[in-house]
């Protein structure tokens, strides 16, 4: 696909980090939700890790969906930390609209979409920019064993389908301005060396070939953040407090290799006004 994530200035939506504006962000069940039921984290609470994000407001720029889990509404990291943010702020794009939730699933995001929706939370005329970035809660459920790891992909791909339809839909049904970002793998944070599953960098291998997969066939933008989520394992400095999530200096990284991605959407130039 042509262009890059980056650029800005072209008008069209919401409001963006920075310039004391307010925040475009539902946070569904009020606050955070930890995954002690679950077993997969305990937060050890909210730090200023990583560097502060250095972003710029622009109310005019174009708007941004970002749908996802605790990777997404940036577990254990500031508001201005969060990747989507962090994104909206180097891309010179409108401040983003989250939808996320620490431990959703595909199924439990699409419930998310539903809540917004009928809460009247999401811009009848769309989106200029969307991400999806969904799967290591189902990754995680599934289980160690192979026979898992089958059983939950084949229930994760019909579920990532729909909602990267769905995705396509919040962007006006332009699939260039949607991109699906790869699952991180938390196998090389100190909490998953000390969970005792060796399996779970190959399983998130696995639901990552479905996402690009899924992507391919749909015709939106793939990028891979799963490999700089890998330089933790030797690089302290990308592992949040909880030592489990990424640092806000991971998600700049992430946020840097966004922006100038070729392979997601055309330049904020290329968009219609709003």
């Amino acid at each position: 696909m042509e262009g890059e994530w980056g650029g800005g200035g072209e008008p069209g939506g919401a409001g963006k980090p920075g310039g004391g504006m307010v925040l475009c962000v539902r946070i569904f069940g009020g606050g955070l939700f930890v995954w002690v039921a679950i077993g997969l984290m305990a937060v050890a609470g909210c730090g200023n890790d990583g560097k502060d994000a250095a972003v710029t407001a622009n109310t005019n720029g174009p708007s941004y969906l970002a749908l996802g889990d605790s990777y997404t509404i940036g577990e254990s990291v500031e508001e201005a930390e969060r990747f989507p943010n962090q994104l909206a702020g180097l891309a010179k794009w409108a401040k983003p609209l989250i939808i996320a939730r620490t431990g959703w699933t595909t199924s439990e995001l699409s419930a998310g979409i539903d809540a917004a929706q009928q809460a009247g939370e999401l811009r009848a005329d769309g989106y200029d920019r969307v991400t999806l970035l969904i799967g290591v809660n189902n990754q995680y459920r599934g289980g160690p064993t192979a026979v898992d790891l089958a059983k939950s992909v084949e229930v994760f791909r019909p579920e990532l389908k729909a909602l990267v339809k769905r995705a396509v839909g919040f962007a006006r049904g332009d699939q260039r301005h949607v991109v699906i970002v790869s699952i991180p793998d938390w196998g090389v944070m100190p909490f998953g060396k000390a969970s005792g599953r060796p399996d779970i960098s190959a399983q998130i291998d696995a639901f990552n070939e479905v996402c690009h997969a899924e992507a391919r066939a749909a015709g939106v933008g793939f990028v891979d953040v799963t490999a700089i989520s890998r330089k933790a394992l030797d690089q302290p400095e990308l592992v949040a407090g909880d030592g489990l999530h990424p640092s806000g200096e991971q998600y700049r990284l992430w946020a840097e290799a966004l922006v100038h991605s070729d392979a997601a959407m055309p330049t904020a130039a290329t968009q219609p006004g709003k």
